[in-house]
């Protein structure tokens, strides 16, 4: 949508007073026109508020003046050529090139098929509302509709959902396997299993607008780091964002 957003390290901010859908994924974070205002919105929000208890009380150290060029960057080789939005993305990593940045080809775990993790949360999550049928009151009830999410949710056994939990550790286990080589990766922000693995894992993100649409319509490209990396994904945004404007421009409307 042409801003940028920062998804946090699960657990550093703290979900009270927000609707939840999947208590153990929910992450909260800012959305702002740069990546040095999200740094410092961050700075406000982030760490233990005595009413989440899975918030982690780690430090953040984000500062403008930390060199970026010292940060090992992967990217997804892979994915760059199957994007939907491949012309900006190109352009994007030839940015990134131009400041001087080494990127490293890498792949990505696994992963394995626990998507439905998120259905038995949402089905918990929403309980009350499912078992009151205030679920019929919402206006989308096709067979994608998170209706029939919450209402699905309630066929999976448990031995499936405990199971898919044991093999949801070890992909944690081999993403931080993976960072033991890099520090953070590029990668298109759609087409890939990146969101899906990382909202399992837990680890952050920054997505930041390169580009435009045909249609007139932003474009954008996203920066996952280590778990509590935040301060050097901002940085390495800061950088890229100082390299371009796009954080900076609207959209110019066409009318059908």
């Amino acid at each position: 949508c042409g801003v940028t957003g920062l998804r946090p390290t699960f657990g550093r901010v703290s979900k009270y007073g927000a609707m939840a859908l999947s208590w153990s994924m929910d992450k909260i974070g800012p959305i702002a026109r740069s990546a040095e205002d999200a740094a410092i919105v961050f700075e406000a929000i982030y760490g233990p508020d005595g009413r989440d208890g899975s918030v982690i009380d780690a430090p953040f150290n984000y500062d403008y003046r930390n060199d970026p060029q010292k940060l090992r960057i992967g990217y997804l080789a892979d994915a760059f050529s199957k994007s939907r939005f491949r012309k900006q993305d190109s352009l994007s990593l030839e940015v990134l090139k131009k400041l001087g940045y080494e990127l490293i080809p890498i792949q990505l775990p696994q992963l394995p098929t626990i998507r439905f993790i998120l259905n038995a949360d949402a089905a918990a999550a929403f309980d009350e509302l499912n078992r009151s049928d205030k679920d019929d009151l919402l206006v989308r009830q096709d067979k994608r509709a998170w209706p029939n999410t919450f209402r699905s949710g309630r066929f999976i056994p448990a031995v499936e959902y405990i199971q898919a939990n044991r093999l949801r550790t070890a992909l944690i286990e081999d993403m931080d396997q993976l960072f033991e080589s890099i520090d953070l990766y590029v990668h298109p922000s759609w087409g890939n299993s990146s969101l899906t693995i990382t909202n399992l894992s837990g680890h952050p993100c920054v997505v930041v607008p390169n580009g435009f649409q045909s249609n007139g319509l932003p474009s954008s490209i996203t920066f996952t780091g280590k778990l509590f990396g935040e301060a050097d994904l901002l940085r390495f945004a800061e950088s890229f964002q100082s390299a371009t404007d796009f954080h900076l421009q609207h959209p110019k409307w066409i009318k059908d």
